[in-house]
């Protein structure tokens, strides 16, 4: 039997899924039963007569940071029943964990599942990553009120590479990011818009010529909008 991509989203916000995920071909793989959701809600676990899930900073300093003691009965929820957790990593969206990237997006959509954390305020009692060695993962170099928008971009990622969802596998291949390049540019019909052509040699029934194109703006867009990309590419190809 086909296994089900399992996710798990920790978040004060489960309202907020699927969300955009219930949408498009992530959507239609959810009605599919390729991939399942369960939210957890971490003010379910919250102390106290108005179930508090946080407190102020240890040493002092402004907001508020999600407590450990609550965060601690939603992972352990989360983990209930999982007999491979090597294969269920927890996440924690982070704007200091290392960046994502199209490669971790791979590694991650070739488990069984993911758990995600959504931190809120100023963030979450470190003792709650430590203890359950929760790997930090960021979008990149901003800040969002929380994590449940980055949760469901990261989501978003991984899911359409579970094999069935798109089935296009030649798509995925010719993806920006797939060798450190970004995508060429794309066009359909009209032939001419605005007075404005699409290129000649896409027109011209020549597969090489247009493969050669395409490499080439690749690795022009790529030296112009992301020199650090083009710079890891060279590496890896050996160009000079």
């Amino acid at each position: 039997m086909k296994k089900i991509f399992s996710v798990k989203v920790i978040t004060l916000f489960p309202d907020s899924f699927p969300g955009t995920l219930g949408l498009g071909v992530i959507g239609k793989a959810f009605k599919n039963k390729l991939w399942k959701l369960q939210t957890i809600d971490i003010r379910s676990f919250g102390k106290g007569n108005h179930n508090k899930v946080d407190d102020t900073t240890a040493g002092g300093g402004p907001g508020m940071i999600l407590k450990a003691d609550v965060l601690s009965g939603a992972i352990d929820k989360s983990l209930k029943n999982i007999k491979d957790k090597k294969k269920m990593p927890i996440i924690y969206l982070s704007p200091r964990g290392k960046p994502l990237t199209q490669s971790k997006v791979k590694k991650l959509s070739k488990n069984d599942g993911i758990i995600l954390l959504c931190g809120r305020y100023e963030g979450v009692d470190q003792r709650a990553l430590d203890k359950y060695k929760i790997e930090e993962v960021s979008l990149g170099d901003f800040i969002l009120a929380g994590g449940e928008i980055a949760a469901q971009a990261t989501l978003e990622a991984i899911i359409r590479l579970i094999p069935g969802v798109l089935g296009d596998s030649e798509s995925l291949n010719n993806e920006s990011f797939s060798s450190d390049l970004l995508e060429y540019p794309q066009y359909t019909r009209p032939r001419m818009w605005k007075n404005i052509e699409i290129p000649q040699v896409l027109n011209s029934g020549n597969h090489k010529k247009i493969d050669a194109w395409r490499k080439d703006m690749s690795k022009k867009l790529t030296k112009k909008n992301r020199p650090d990309l083009w710079e890891k590419h060279k590496k890896k190809q050996d160009i000079k």
